[in-house]
């Protein structure tokens, strides 16, 4: 028990008189106080004996058991995880098909668009469109195949409406009931972009009509915009809409791209002063001249010969063959084969989720009408269970778009920035800049981008971030089967051979793995694992 003395205080005495009396009370009850040690101000009592090396160690050498008392520390999330090595996150769970290996949890990364958008909590996405950005040879198609193949037994659908490498090719004949469309080459296949395509589910016989028209038109634009190099004049489109009217009543609702040209080259042939639309159907004719008699005769003029197959699990059009004509005639192919794909494939009643890849993306941009139509279909893409999977080599293929400061090179950075879903393979120096600036990533995040090996991307799915191993899960089917370089170096097989694990441990529990370094297969792939429990 603790015995204070009792203290008067006379009555007589003033305010301030008092206030100092009760500071020298104070002070002499100070200065009565045993003194205390330095353990005693931190808390900790002292030794029972003191030691040979000072009064903080008790007999026997030993420090005494006490609360320690210890500054505090700061470090980076970096450096913090080594402290704290089982602490991590734990992913987008385990539903969708299984992507690769989490670098930062150790543990298996699912990944689904469709499950990250109907997702209520904060790893949701607004989104189900991928943006796929990497520079050559950093794994991105394999990767993207991977995804998309795996995605097929959980019963969503591959499309992809232009296949300029014919790599999609050897995937579709690989899957069993794949689908796989040639374009050129003497194959006689056709496809019209002008198709109606099925019924929209839930839209008046009016706005289903307006739809389809607004579609039609816009192919037609894209096309003609694109060879011309600019924008068409008022007079043009007025004679565009004409020309598709007339073709529209003449043919029974069934337009082609050879009707069309008939129509204009009529109208460049009146002479009606009421209506000059004649010298508005010059050029347009002139460029639709091409796909009737030109070099892209035979593919897009006429009614379509082939069908879309719904129940086929990977669809893909052949134009490998095509973009071997140059440049233009590769960005013609792709909006012709765009948009036919596009009306057959949006419609909700289907009750199908797709996957649309777009393999050389940029060429779907290169023109203000194709960059509005790609905008419009990236918007209604959650509308028709659509993932719109849009792979880029560099942010730099968009100056491709448009002059510098232009609406339409603004319009595809924008576009493309407005995805939520990225996967960020290796990229090069020089895209530093554009990342940080363009895509908003952090520069700790920028950094790493550049030194990340072959398979590894830094994947972004809403507000979080995640650093993913597509090849420590690929199979050696897969992986041989998505290799789309025409030769692996030296260096990727002593790449390879450095990330295997030791192959002694591994062999005493699983004889029949395999070992594929000159696949470049990283990591040990199990066949049939033993069953453990009989030799135990």
């Amino acid at each position: 028990m603790t015995r204070h003395a009792a203290t008067f205080t006379p009555a007589e005495l003033t305010r301030r008189q008092k206030r100092d009396l009760q500071r020298e009370i104070t002070r002499t009850r100070d200065e009565e106080k045993p003194a205390r040690s330095s353990r005693q101000e931190r808390g900790l009592p002292e030794p029972a004996v003191a030691g040979p090396f000072g009064p903080g160690l008790i007999l026997g050498g030993y420090w005494n058991l006490a609360k320690a008392w210890i500054p505090a520390h700061q470090a980076t999330s970096q450096h913090i995880a080594g402290i704290y090595p089982f602490v991590a996150d734990s992913g987008l769970g385990h539903r969708g098909p299984i992507l690769g290996v989490d670098l930062n949890a150790d543990a298996l990364w699912h990944f689904s668009p469709w499950e990250a958008y109907v997702d209520s909590s904060e790893r949701g996405t607004f989104s189900t469109n991928i943006l796929v950005l990497g520079a050559y040879r950093g794994g991105k198609s394999a990767t993207v195949k991977t995804l998309v193949t795996r995605s097929i037994a959980f019963g969503h659908q591959v499309v992809v409406p232009s296949d300029p490498k014919g790599e999609w090719v050897a995937v579709a004949e690989a899957i069993p009931g794949g689908r796989v469309i040639h374009l050129g080459g003497g194959t006689g296949a056709r496809l019209n972009p002008l198709d109606r395509g099925p019924r929209r589910t839930g839209t008046t016989d009016e706005q289903h009509e307006q739809m389809v028209k607004q579609r039609r038109i816009g192919t037609l634009i894209a096309l003609i915009e694109m060879t011309l190099g600019g924008r068409m004049s008022a007079v043009e489109h007025a004679a565009i809409l004409d020309a598709l009217d007339r073709c529209i009543e003449r043919t029974g609702d069934r337009p082609t791209l050879r009707g069309v040209y008939e129509e204009l080259e009529q109208l460049a042939g009146e002479t009606d002063a009421a209506f000059h639309a004649a010298d508005g159907a010059i050029q347009p004719r002139f460029v639709l001249r091409r796909f009737v008699e030109g070099d892209l005769s035979g593919l897009f003029e006429d009614e379509s010969t082939v069908e879309f197959d719904q129940d086929a699990p990977i669809v893909v059009t052949d134009t490998s063959e095509l973009f071997a004509r140059g440049d233009l005639a590769a960005q013609l192919t792709q909006v012709c084969s765009t948009a036919w794909i596009q009306a057959v494939i949006s419609d909700r009643a289907a009750r199908r989720t797709r996957y649309v890849v777009r393999e050389e993306g940029w060429r779907d941009m290169t023109s203000l009408a194709s960059l509005q139509m790609f905008q419009q279909w990236l918007k209604l893409s959650r509308h028709y269970g659509i993932s719109n999977i849009v792979i880029l080599h560099k942010m730099g293929d968009l100056d491709a778009v448009g002059d510098a400061d232009s609406m339409e090179r603004s319009l595809a950075y924008s576009i493309v920035g407005d995805i939520e879903n990225k996967f960020i393979f290796r990229v090069n120096h020089q895209e530093q800049a554009a990342l940080r600036t363009r895509l908003n990533l952090p520069a700790p995040h920028v950094e790493m981008a550049r030194h990340l090996r072959k398979g590894e991307f830094l994947a972004y799915v809403g507000q979080y971030s995640y650093l993913v191993d597509c090849f420590a899960t690929s199979t050696p089917w897969e992986y041989e089967l998505f290799a789309t370089d025409d030769a692996v170096s030296p260096a990727d097989h002593e790449d390879a051979a450095l990330r295997l694990v030791d192959a002694d441990a591994l062999e005493a529990y699983w004889p029949d793995a395999t070992k594929d370094i000159d696949t470049g297969l990283e990591g040990w792939l199990i066949a049939e694992p033993r069953d453990l429990t009989e030799e135990q």
